[in-house]
């Protein structure tokens, strides 16, 4: 359990030197500051971090995703917590404070996509009412 408050807050492009401050060995794919930058400069996606004894300690960021014919949508690509201060909240207050950015910025709706052997993660999401769907097949190119 961690001793100190954590703090959840959104990052614009002019914070991105917090992400110079990541706790070490915690998250699966480390944080590159200028992808981070150049994300946040768009002005159409969010980062919300959680920061605790001044280290970033997780994350949560998304995307709007507008089309011509579809209700204006918001898109979660990734949530991630230390793993040692996984299980304490920390990723459902990330995943609050991101969603209200969704719907403040218009979002008709949200959506992401998870990995079916992700229990914990498809815990959290049904937590904050989200609904699992069979409905999607998600293609990848690289």
């Amino acid at each position: 359990m961690c001793a100190q408050p954590i703090t959840i807050r959104p990052l614009g492009p002019e914070d991105v030197d917090i992400l110079d401050r990541v706790r070490p060995d915690g998250f699966e794919v480390p944080i590159d500051p200028s992808r981070a930058w150049a994300m946040l400069n768009t002005r159409v996606n969010e980062l919300v971090v959680a920061i605790t004894e001044g280290q970033v300690v997780g994350y949560a960021c998304g995307t709007v995703l507008m089309q011509p014919a579809q209700p204006t949508a918001f898109v979660v690509t990734m949530v991630e917590v230390h793993p040692d201060l996984q299980r304490q909240g920390i990723a459902k207050r990330l995943m609050s404070r991101l969603m209200d950015a969704a719907w403040d910025r218009g979002a008709e709706k949200i959506w992401l996509r998870t990995a079916r052997d992700k229990p914990a993660g498809r815990a959290l999401y049904a937590s904050l009412d989200g609904v699992e769907t069979d409905r999607h097949v998600f293609f990848t190119w690289e």
